[in-house]
């Protein structure tokens, strides 16, 4: 069923890019044309996983990435919210959360069944929090690595913007990696 879920949401996500880069070609919009395209590479991500892979998909995170790509892509970069001055750093704050959600999700299927007990709540709080932090490391070498080689300006506001981002993403992973210790600590307890 989550298989099916997610073709379906990617499907369509794909689709409604592949749509609004064929508009925005034919009416000389290069740059909508351009994040519409990417739009459709990033949304069939989770497309081809599910179409080529075995692997057991996680549906909220899946449908939380096409709504944080939606953001991101159509809203942000097509709509222009980017330009509202506080959508940027909360997509940050966004993709912070997702991606500690994320870190749970890889968590839970790397750690053998049988730890459960040994593990620490600080550990998960740890593994949670870094990855997220790492993620948004990640997202500003991307950033500042495009304004050097290719002369584009993802970093509008310089070393502000950048550390601004990274709070953002840092903040975000903290809160689910508070929780996701806390619930660590309670299961530990239960067994």
């Amino acid at each position: 069923m989550n298989r099916k879920l997610v073709i379906s949401f990617s499907l369509v996500y794909v689709l409604f890019m592949a749509a609004l880069s064929i508009f925005y070609y034919t009416t000389d919009e290069t740059f909508k044309s351009l994040v519409s395209i990417g739009g459709v590479v990033c949304g069939a991500i989770p497309l081809l996983l599910a179409l080529f892979t075995k692997l057991q998909f996680n549906l909220p995170i899946i449908i939380s990435y096409l709504i944080f790509l939606f953001g991101s892509q159509y809203l942000g970069s097509i709509l222009g919210w980017y330009g509202l001055g506080w959508w940027d750093t909360f997509l940050h704050f966004l993709s912070g959360s997702l991606l500690a959600f994320t870190a749970i999700a890889l968590y839970e299927r790397l750690i053998h069944r049988n730890a459960g007990n040994g593990i620490s709540p600080w550990f998960v709080f740890l593994f949670t929090l870094s990855f997220a932090a790492l993620g948004g490391v990640i997202w500003e070498i991307y950033e500042f690595s495009s304004d050097q080689l290719f002369g584009m300006t993802l970093q509008g506001g310089g070393n502000k913007d950048t550390m601004t981002d990274l709070i953002a993403d840092t903040v975000g992973g903290l809160i689910i990696a508070m929780w996701a210790g806390v619930r660590t600590k309670v299961k530990v307890r239960k067994t």
